[in-house]
């Protein structure tokens, strides 16, 4: 048996736990800090938008025999605009400048045929207008918009409105840090880049879904109890689920980190290089949120009912009978365990309870005086 696979076993039945709940603060600290610098990053540097976006000529030159520096020397100094210029893999060097006419973009190919020792009929370029990428940018809007709406109708039926807010944000949480890590790296916006943050969107959500269906199941009917907080069972849910949320993600991200080296080393930036990076960044962020911040909101929300915080108080009433009986029968040094009934959780009182009822059933040896002898 594996180790993961050991660890894995031992976070679903309790035997380990790590409080992820209690340290709240902690995760909300950091993931401030990583959308402030995110949003700073979009004020103050915006997006790399691509040519569909803003609009322009693409030239792709095969077997070019020119160097980056030569092809922008050359389109530059027929356009007089500034001319972004690179090497897209296996020889193959592209051209993007201002949107020119079409006499223009031929005498362009002609020029880079020459200077970059091609023929001009195999220099392929298409000529993008800025209404185009409006529209992308519009039909994406649209498409968030009724995906936001559907999730958080689905989430309000399926668990209840809680689970819906803390899933959205977690999601604007994953998108506002994606979004920061492209403004901030100057990496290319492009149709393809837009694709994945769409659909970073459906992998966090996954993800987020799997850990509240466990959070679920673990607080159904809680409040007819008087062991465990509701804290404390959403807690147990997320170490139950952290290493299969961990084990998928990496799962997930093996192929795409093939894409990625694949295509900046071989084939070069791509369709495929552009939607590989963005499901890269977003998957990372989005395991990220589903286990640090999604339950740990959801939580806070839940505990802030009047069930809830009844629950919690006949849960710490019971704990501090346990240690107030424990500690006067005298089995137990409760002091000396540094144990208090506000700080305890539900393995603490059980170490206590246990170790009370071995101490009260052990046998107690007649005095020497009344054994028999030979007994």
């Amino acid at each position: 048996m594996s180790k993961m696979g050991s660890i894995g076993q031992r976070l679903y039945r309790g035997d380990i736990s790590y409080n992820f709940i209690a340290r709240k603060k902690f995760w909300y600290a950091l993931s401030a800090i990583l959308l402030l610098i995110s949003i700073g990053g979009l004020l103050f540097r915006g997006l790399n938008f691509g040519i569909e976006f803003t609009g322009g000529a693409d030239y792709s030159i095969p077997n070019a025999t020119c160097s980056v520096e030569q092809a922008r020397s050359t389109s530059e100094s027929l356009t007089g605009a500034q001319t972004i210029v690179t090497e897209t893999g296996a020889g193959t060097i592209r051209v993007q400048t201002e949107t020119l006419t079409p006499d223009q973009s031929e005498e362009l190919a002609a020029v880079l045929s020459n200077s970059c020792g091609t023929s001009a009929d195999q220099i392929k370029f298409q000529v993008v207008g800025p209404t185009w990428g409006a529209e992308i940018s519009r039909k994406a809007l649209q498409g968030l918009g009724v995906f936001l709406i559907l999730v958080t109708l689905f989430m309000t039926i399926y668990f209840e409105w809680r689970m819906a807010v803390a899933a959205m944000v977690a999601l604007a949480h994953d998108m506002i840090i994606t979004v920061g890590i492209y403004s901030l790296t100057g990496l290319e916006v492009t149709p393809a880049t837009v694709i994945g943050f769409l659909t970073i969107l459906g992998y966090s959500l996954y993800d987020t879904v799997v850990v509240f269906d466990k959070v679920k199941e673990n607080t159904r009917g809680i409040t007819g109890q008087s062991i465990l907080t509701y804290d404390e069972a959403a807690n147990l849910a997320v170490n139950q689920t952290v290493v299969r949320s961990i084990n998928t993600s990496i799962v997930a991200l093996l192929p795409i980190v093939a894409i990625i080296i694949v295509g900046a080393y071989v084939l070069g930036a791509g369709t495929l290089l552009d939607l590989a990076v963005a499901l890269g960044i977003g998957m990372v962020v989005g395991t990220y949120s589903s286990i640090f911040l999604a339950t740990p909101v959801l939580a806070q929300l839940k505990s802030a009912t009047p069930e809830m915080k009844s629950l919690a108080t006949r849960v710490n009433a019971r704990r501090s009978q346990v240690v107030k009986k424990a500690a006067e029968s005298g089995v137990l040094n409760v002091e000396g365990l540094g144990l208090d009934a506000p700080s305890l959780d539900s393995k603490d009182v059980l170490m206590v309870s246990e170790t009370a009822v071995i101490e009260r059933n052990q046998p107690r040896r007649q005095p020497r005086s009344k054994r028999k002898k030979g007994s």
